[in-house]
């Protein structure tokens, strides 16, 4: 574990400017880190096909596929993928886009290097949190807070969506809303249990009425806790610390129960 810890990350350039490209990737490569790179859209999505990078760096203004829908489409194979957006130009609804649809953030060329790798070396190999709620929007302070953290974050809008994620990548914790469409929150954390029985799994709700028994029915099968939205954001980051680090349910409910009262 820790030698792979110490590994230096692997970074994809996704950018059609390719004199800034072989630039950058010089030097990324003098620091020792292993980069690929890619002039298009449709190269990168190829790539990601057969190599989870560790970080994606993505130019959101190219042409063919824009940055925006190479993004969407990087996503549905990698959704785990930490992906910083580049531009050197003026795009805001597209970077508004791709940063409310999980991007981690932008950089403005010139690329300051120092704060680039700042940024590989925090998020690789942090956990990864998947979040399950029909609004992402209810959650996207709390995404944040835990981006600056080095955690990296994959997000679904239903328990289908959070299925097919659990099956085909190795998530570290899951936070699921009890009041979803076609699958609740229960429900979906029963069927995530049978695709990974040991995963770790925190309810979430805005409604402290009326879903009691899914609640309850919920934490007694093997669920951490259930949180009210809006969220005491660094209280659910301690929470998240101590479920990561290994601490009992019982332990858990202690730090949690004002908010069963």
């Amino acid at each position: 574990m820790n030698e792979k810890m110490n590994e230096k990350a692997s970074i994809l350039i996704v950018d059609d400017d390719k004199d800034m490209t072989e630039t950058l990737s010089d030097i990324l490569v003098d620091l020792k880190y292993h980069v690929e790179m890619v002039n298009s859209g449709l190269e990168a999505i190829e790539k990601v096909k057969n190599h989870a990078f560790d970080t994606i760096l993505l130019d959101i203004k190219m042409p063919g596929l824009n940055g925006l829908e190479t993004f969407r489409e990087i996503k549905k194979i990698r959704p785990e993928a930490v992906v910083m957006l580049m531009t050197a130009q003026s795009v805001e609804q597209l970077v508004a886009d791709a940063l409310e649809e999980g991007a981690y953030g932008i950089m403005y060329k010139p690329i300051d290097t120092k704060k680039l790798v700042e940024f590989v070396e925090t998020t690789k190999k942090g956990a990864l949190i998947l979040f399950v709620d029909v609004d992402l929007s209810t959650t996207l302070s709390l995404i944040e807070v835990l981006k600056e953290r080095g955690y990296r974050i994959a997000k679904a809008s239903s328990g289908e969506e959070a299925l097919s994620i659990v099956k085909d990548v190795d998530v570290d914790m899951v936070f699921i809303e009890m009041k979803m469409p076609v699958m609740n929150g229960l429900e979906t954390y029963l069927s995530l249990r049978k695709i990974k029985p040991n995963v770790k799994v925190v309810m979430t709700t805005n409604y402290r009425e009326g879903l009691e028994d899914l609640i309850d029915q919920a934490i007694s099968k093997g669920a951490y806790a259930c949180i009210y939205k809006p969220f005491e954001l660094e209280k659910v980051v301690t929470l998240l610390k101590k479920i990561l680090e290994g601490k009992t349910k019982t332990e858990i409910k202690q730090m949690t129960k004002e908010d069963h009262a």
